[in-house]
């Protein structure tokens, strides 16, 4: 029975669409949208602003509830998801407490947990371990670069060990080396921990490099236009954005907005 479950899809939508009432009007951020996701994939939601990448991960994150459709995940409701806490979610910005050192931000969520301090104490130094940062576990956010405090973030999210790692655009805000760094990192904080990954972009190369599969969003509203397979080989370096393959895969992507 474990091993039949591998294969089900661990987030499921079916036929989901989002209303919003504004002052002026009714606006359809979604419609008719129908993903599935495997368990442990890495996958990316792509499109340009305004086509509802954000609005589908909330959807699933169960801070907002869709008009219509279906979500699953792992065969609950989204609710029972993260009352479960199966979610990590790191966000555009670190949102990292100013006053807490990086080791006092990581444990926060350790903190609702009955665990003792012992165990407490080894899995904050695993994460700080795991992201590169424990030379700086006694520094606060604002003496870390912006790269370390999306790393910070990441680590917090790990914290609670969830099922699924939801990421809405953590390194837009950086310039083009970081963000590059903290996509091979990312990739290896991945390959050990073997989490479920949806990451939210509107970079076409960063979610080629990063994902199995790329979802790619139409806007106004957002409707699921094509699903991209990224047959790439892993681990991936820095050397592969060089490959006519990695260029191939970008011309197939823009290929999907035409005529949209």
């Amino acid at each position: 029975m474990t091993i039949t479950r591998e294969y089900l899809p661990e987030i499921e939508f079916e036929h989901v669409s989002m209303r919003y009432q504004t002052d002026a009007a009714e606006v359809l951020a979604l419609e008719d949208v129908s993903v599935h996701i495997q368990k442990g994939e890495f996958v990316s939601l792509l499109g340009p602003s305004g086509c509802g990448k954000t609005t589908l991960l909330r959807i699933m994150a169960d801070l907002i509830q869709p008009t219509s459709g279906e979500v699953k995940i792992a065969g609950e409701t989204a609710r029972e998801a993260r009352l479960a806490q199966k979610y990590g979610i790191v966000f555009q910005s670190p949102v990292l407490y100013d006053w807490r050192k990086v080791k006092q931000n990581i444990s926060l969520p350790l903190e609702m947990m009955s665990m003792n301090k012992t165990e407490k104490e080894k899995r904050i130094h695993n994460l700080l371990e795991l992201v590169g940062l424990e030379k700086f576990k006694d520094k606060y956010p604002w003496q870390l670069s912006g790269g370390m405090q999306q790393r910070v973030a990441i680590a917090r999210a790990l914290a609670m060990e969830p099922e699924i790692l939801l990421m809405d655009e953590p390194f837009s805000a950086l310039d083009e080396f970081s963000r590059e760094r903290l996509n091979e990192e990312l990739l290896s904080i991945w390959s050990k921990f073997g989490n479920t990954v949806v990451f939210v972009t509107h970079s076409i190369s960063e979610a080629i490099f990063l994902s199995d599969r790329v979802f790619v969003l139409s806007p106004h509203p957002g409707r699921l236009s094509a699903i991209v397979e990224i047959d790439l080989p892993r681990p991936r370096t820095k050397e592969i954005r060089n490959s006519p393959e990695f260029y191939q895969l970008i011309s197939d992507i823009r290929s999907s907005f035409e005529g949209v």
